[in-house]
């Protein structure tokens, strides 16, 4: 034996088995439900199908059906589809350069029917009755008939029940199923012109219906103002055409999901045509905010190569760099040439410094629009929030008292409805009160404590996409705790009817759809990083005061006096950003080059 534990023996070279050689091969292929629910949905686009409708049970892992209208496969036809790299995609010779089709290596049944039990039915248009073949483990299992419309019904069940290892990686159920809602959109936004319908523990999830509109597409999957807020995207590029609908800036998100892209009808991921269009938006979006929408090339066969992974999710362009400086020109030229519509915010509170009046108790007294709450007691400025500017010195500010690691506070006011400033006992205090308010929600969630809720008067309809819905369902119980009451309203409208209050203050009801849009994709990460932590830190974001929430300074003082009241020190917010800054006195005379009081 050596050091590490391993034996010096050599061992033979040796043929592997056939069963291990095919579950080897179908780990290439098959890496979760929803990686078996994109090949066979390929198979069926590729058939010609118009409709694919989607059943899946347990996200998939216990069960998933597929079903379209395509042209079907002949019975005598039935056992050499299940066998690997049997297709009628390319001939036997190849070529394997020119691929028009999405799939084209005849592995995918063979790969799934290696780690699951297969059932095959299909009914070509010329037959009476559809005839179906079985497959269990790789092994096949008999023959079958069964009525069916023409087309073709996969049903693969019980999936890594042969490899208990791969079974025991795959993820929670509802996460699996949310996977499969991604990838059915990804499908449809590169093919909207089959309908898709993805159903679940007997539950329509989502529809999409067929569409030769890109823009109406994409508005079914990205939300109903994407038709209001996109501009189109269509140009030559080297070796063919570019055509798109992307989101102007305003509708940006905070991660680079929302973007989809597809090179002649197959969805792919790009990181260079990625930040291509990421790149064409320039200064028009922060560095933390991504575009969104649906980019199409179309290219010939000869310059584009889909043989590079097994998945077929990454390919090779022929002249890449050419295309890519052209895609991201072509985008460019479509953000510019767009109109500008000025959008304005609804906003319930507001203030505004306006030039003192005649009469004015004091020269530099802040005026408060009419928009904006009253609450607290603060003098002059009547508990609204207070920006800074000249006060006079009738002007009490709220205190906050200290406590243990935690000093004396004296609020003077706030910049830009975000950064609050105080004066402390040596020096200025800088706060950010979403991430303050957010780190006193979170610790409630943490403690399972429920987050406060406030009824709306009058319900929020909002539309939910397809993954949304499925986060939804997934995570009811978790969007309960956050303070949120959303109610089905319709097929893909739902109602808000109540929101989480936190320290006087209520969310925005369109604050759910960030939350759901976060549990989708896992959370955010936090420190330590489990899963309790990742979705309290999710609710507690969207639970709390918000940046440019107005926020007078009676509420702040309690956000203040909870956080001091945590049995813990908290510095920073649950995804790391900091929560007070401080300047001590000492640096502020040296700013002003003064040696001291």
């Amino acid at each position: 034996m050596t050091a590490t534990g391993a034996s010096t023996d050599r061992r033979p070279i040796r043929r592997l088995e056939l069963g291990t050689v095919e579950r080897i091969a179908a780990g290439e292929v098959v890496e979760r439900p929803a990686s078996v629910v994109k090949e066979l949905v390929e198979n069926s686009l590729d058939a010609g199908a118009t409709t694919v409708t989607v059943r899946i049970e347990q996200g998939g892992i216990e069960r998933i059906v597929v079903a379209d209208d395509g042209t079907g496969i002949p019975p005598d036809e039935l056992e050499i589809a299940v066998e690997r790299h049997a297709t009628n995609k390319i001939g036997p010779a190849g070529p394997v350069e020119l691929i028009e089709t999405l799939g084209f290596r005849g592995e995918a049944l063979a790969a799934i029917a290696a780690v699951a039990r297969l059932r095959l039915l299909s009914r070509p248009p010329d037959r009476e009755v559809a005839e179906g073949i079985s497959v269990v483990g790789g092994a096949p299992a008999g023959r079958f008939a069964s009525p069916r419309a023409p087309g073709t019904t996969v049903e693969v069940s019980d999936l890594f029940f042969n490899t208990p290892a791969r079974r025991k990686f795959l993820r929670s159920p509802a996460a699996e199923q949310i996977e499969v809602a991604q990838t059915l959109e990804r499908t449809y936004l590169a093919r909207p012109h089959v309908t898709v319908r993805l159903e679940a523990e007997g539950r329509e999830i989502a529809t999409y219906p067929s569409t030769s509109d890109l823009r109406d597409a994409a508005s079914r999957v990205l939300g109903p103002e994407f038709l209001r807020g996109s501009f189109s995207v269509t140009g030559e590029i080297p070796g063919g055409r570019v055509h798109g609908v992307l989101g102007r800036p305003s509708l940006a998100s905070p991660s680079s999901r929302g973007l989809y892209l597809a090179i002649n009808g197959r969805a792919i991921l790009s990181r260079p045509l990625q930040q291509a269009v990421r790149v064409a938006f320039g200064d028009y979006l922060p560095r933390t905010r991504f575009p969104v929408g649906v980019v199409h090339l179309e290219v010939t066969a000869e310059g584009l190569d889909v043989n590079v992974h097994p998945t077929k999710r990454e390919v090779r362009l022929a002249r890449e760099r050419e295309i890519v400086d052209a895609v991201r020109v072509r985008v460019r030229e479509g953000l510019i040439a767009a109109p500008q519509v000025a959008e304005l915010a609804e906003r319930t509170v507001g203030v505004d410094r306006l030039a003192p009046e005649e009469g004015a108790a004091h020269p530099g007294t802040l005026r408060v629009s009419e928009g904006a709450e009253a609450g607290g007691a603060m003098s002059s400025i009547g508990g609204r929030q207070q920006t800074l500017g000249e006060v006079g010195p009738a002007v009490r500010f709220p205190e906050v008292a200290a406590s243990t690691g935690h000093p004396r506070l004296v609020l003077l006011g706030c910049v830009g409805a975000l950064y609050w400033v105080a004066e402390g006992d040596d020096g200025l205090v800088l706060i950010d009160q979403h991430a303050a308010s957010e780190r006193v929600v979170y610790e409630t969630l943490r403690r399972e404590e429920p987050v406060a809720r406030q009824g709306l008067v009058e319900p929020v309809p909002l539309h939910l996409t397809g993954v949304e819905r499925s986060a939804l369902e997934a995570h009811r119980v978790e969007v309960a705790r956050a303070g949120f009451e959303v109610d089905e309203f319709g097929p893909e409208t739902y109602c808000v009817r109540s929101v989480p209050s936190f320290a006087g203050r209520r969310a925005r009801p369109g604050a759910v759809l960030e939350l759901l849009d976060e549990l989708a994709s896992g959370g955010r990460p936090t420190q330590p990083d489990g899963l309790i932590e990742r979705t309290a830190a999710s609710l507690a974001c969207h639970a709390a005061i918000r940046a440019g929430d107005v926020v007078t300074s009676a509420e702040f003082q309690r956000v203040l006096e909870a956080l001091y009241a945590l049995p813990e020190a908290a510095y920073s917010c649950p995804h790391g950003r900091p929560i007070v800054l401080r300047i001590p006195r000492s640096r502020l005379d040296r700013w002003f080059l003064r040696s001291g009081p």
